[in-house]
């Protein structure tokens, strides 16, 4: 089934386009694109000419190049677009009046991939904050979500744990679209912003990547396939340790590893514990992997690599959870928590900002049962699920 994108609608239908009031910024990557991979900007520049104003690029830039964790973006004018294009991952994440000036709306146009710590939903809640104080619309164009909007798991964000990584009180994998997030944010966290949603037709909470039938663009460099997304709400917990999440590699975020580990042997020893895990639609294959960057770049790993056979059931975050615990136990004194700042955080655990909580890590360093993984997630989950069902936009 093909569905139509909130792009597309705008691109096409003359009573969405009324939404646009006078000029316009478009917040915007290398991902906005329609069904025929065309980028968003130059239809939308083909549609409401000199009154697309301004462009913002998210982290990883307009164009979607540049790596993780601190590494910016700056200001540049656009060569073919004839367009400044205002970074919110440089001298600042909130636009300045400066950037604002002369916007009656910003139109929202990003692919998120589903995750609490991917760092778009974070610029949306920082954007809807300041265009409520400044009286700018916001449009959200909304995009499927890649790691299924019908699946919820992960511990709710603790506030203490606050970060450009986790915004918003949610799980790590939220189940929502970015513009179901956009709806949680002014109705839930009650930020009185003129929001609107120009929804998909035709999208389904249980779609797959594959079931929308479209191509899949990066929406960040590192998550270079639909399948990534799917082991991402776990993998991405290593960005808080010193072991090897894939970067540097063609798999980035679904191996996972480090140099001292024999992952043939290690399989051998988890199995009795597997059963009892029951990890459903999902596949640990050992694997041995050569980062060319970042994390022990130019050195033999062994891990595993993360294949999501079923992903009706199965839960990326848990395993990640389960694989820290046995990389913890296999590595002893050898295991280490990432202690680099993270996020433009320098006084608080990477680990820690990453889950939302302490909690994690202790369970971690604890061994941990699964029963008591549960429990940590439980919290907070009754209240998130009821604010959750009232701000969802597609069965």
């Amino acid at each position: 089934m093909t569905i139509k994108l909130g792009l597309e609608k705008l691109i096409s239908d003359k009573k969405t386009q009324d939404l646009i009031l006078g000029q316009f910024g478009y917040l915007c990557h290398s991902a906005s694109v329609d069904q025929n991979l065309v980028l968003g900007v130059e239809s939308l520049i083909k549609v409401f000419g000199q009154r697309l104003h301004k462009i913002f690029g998210p982290q990883h830039g307009f164009v979607t190049d540049v790596q993780d964790n601190m590494v910016e973006t700056h200001d540049f004018k656009h060569p073919y677009f004839n367009r400044v294009i205002h970074s919110l991952y440089g001298e600042t994440r909130i636009p300045t009046d400066e950037m604002l000036e002369g916007l009656e709306t910003i139109v929202v146009d990003l692919q998120d991939v589903g995750t609490r710590v991917y760092t778009y939903i974070s610029t949306l809640n920082l954007l809807m904050e300041k265009c409520a104080q400044k009286g700018i619309r916001v449009v959200v164009l909304d995009r499927p979500n890649p790691a299924r909007a019908d699946i919820v798991e992960g511990t709710v964000l603790d506030l203490k744990w606050k970060s450009f990584v986790g915004q918003l009180p949610i799980p790590q994998r939220h189940g929502l679209t970015m513009g179901e997030v956009a709806m949680f944010i002014r109705d839930v966290m009650k930020v009185k912003c003129d929001v609107h949603v120009v929804t998909m037709d035709g999208y389904k909470r249980a779609m797959t990547w594959e079931d929308t039938n479209r191509h899949w663009v990066n929406a960040s460099p590192n998550l270079s396939t639909p399948n990534s997304c799917l082991s991402f709400p776990g993998t991405v917990l290593f960005e808080g340790t010193k072991l090897s999440e894939g970067r540097g590699t063609t798999r980035a975020l679904e191996v996972v590893g480090a140099p001292e580990i024999e992952p043939f042997s290690l399989l051998k020893r988890m199995n009795e514990d597997l059963k009892k895990w029951n990890f459903e639609g999902v596949v640990l294959r050992p694997q041995m992997f050569w980062p060319t960057f970042q994390k022990h770049a130019g050195k033999s790993c062994g891990g595993f690599h993360i294949h999501i056979t079923d992903s009706s059931k199965a839960l990326g975050w848990r395993v990640g959870q389960y694989l820290l615990r046995v990389f913890h136990q296999e590595l002893g004194k050898a295991f280490e928590w990432q202690d680099a700042a993270y996020e433009y955080e320098f006084d608080k655990s990477a680990i820690d900002l990453i889950n939302g909580t302490d909690k994690l890590r202790q369970w971690v360093e604890q061994d941990g049962t699964l029963a008591s993984l549960q429990e940590l997630e439980a919290l907070g989950m009754s209240e998130f699920m009821r604010a959750r069902s009232s701000i969802l936009l597609y069965l």
